[in-house]
């Protein structure tokens, strides 16, 4: 599956991304048509044995198109193809993991393009500004003393799951406004899922190998589950054989 392609029982493929040349195929995927309700036919471009729809979008989609798809197959994932506003996509510096003992007093600053400082890293502390905002949290702190990445990147290091801040410039929000998860291919070996960090509402990206995503939509029962718990992945050879039809 990196940057390859997502090939379908039955001769169809559904392409997506750039890179290597290298195929994944879902052995027990299909092509399903569903009638809503309404008459309206909804053709799932994958669904896993269990159940998890996986809707691979290259073009541009408007809240009009997104909306009666989440809301007809609910657990459904979005696969981006990310070419086509790759520059526009600036991914800067690690964050620890949001349920870290060490994430619990910090506020990042947001980071964004030509703002060399926030891009490289720099938070608040709550528990520094309680005298001049009596009970601010994450959620509520207006600035105060700032720090530098540099101060804790051995504690980030150690406790990085795979988050980073981003910018994108334009972008299409659509996906920022999506329900389910949203997941960007760049190419290479991972995908890019978008994610609101914490409660102080920062936007960031985790990172998720390609070989996990493919694993954990085949083992999960929702889309939500993604990359959220641990398994001991096959090694690469053993996962392509299983997914080879």
């Amino acid at each position: 599956m990196p940057g390859g392609e997502i090939a379908i029982p039955g001769g169809k493929t559904k392409q997506y991304g750039t890179g290597n040349g290298k195929s994944f195929f879902l052995k027990t995927v299909r092509e399903i048509s569903h009638m809503a309700p309404d008459g309206e036919i909804h053709r799932a471009d994958i669904k896993t044995p269990t159940g998890i729809v996986i809707e691979v979008q290259h073009s541009s989609m408007t809240d009009a198109e997104r909306l009666p798809r989440e809301a007809f197959y609910g657990n459904l994932v979005w696969v981006i193809d990310g070419r086509s506003f790759r520059d526009n996509f600036d991914i800067y510096h690690l964050l620890p993991d949001p349920t870290s003992v060490l994430a619990e007093d910090l506020v990042w600053s947001k980071a964004r393009r030509h703002m060399n400082g926030a891009n490289r890293g720099l938070f608040f502390r709550p528990s520094e500004n309680q005298d001049d905002q009596p009970g601010a949290t994450k959620a509520t702190l207006k600035g105060g003393w700032l720090h530098g990445i540099h101060e804790i990147e051995d504690q980030v290091n150690a406790s990085y799951r795979g988050h980073h801040q981003y910018d994108w410039v334009r972008p299409r929000k659509t996906w920022l406004d999506a329900i389910c998860p949203v997941f960007i291919d760049f190419g290479g070996d991972s995908l890019v899922r978008l994610e609101i960090y914490d409660e102080s509402g920062l936007r960031c990206i985790r990172m998720i190998s390609k070989r996990k995503f493919v694993h954990d939509v085949m083992v999960e029962t929702s889309a939500q589950a993604i990359a959220t718990r641990f398994y001991p992945l096959p090694r690469a050879e053993v996962l392509h054989d299983q997914l080879m039809t």
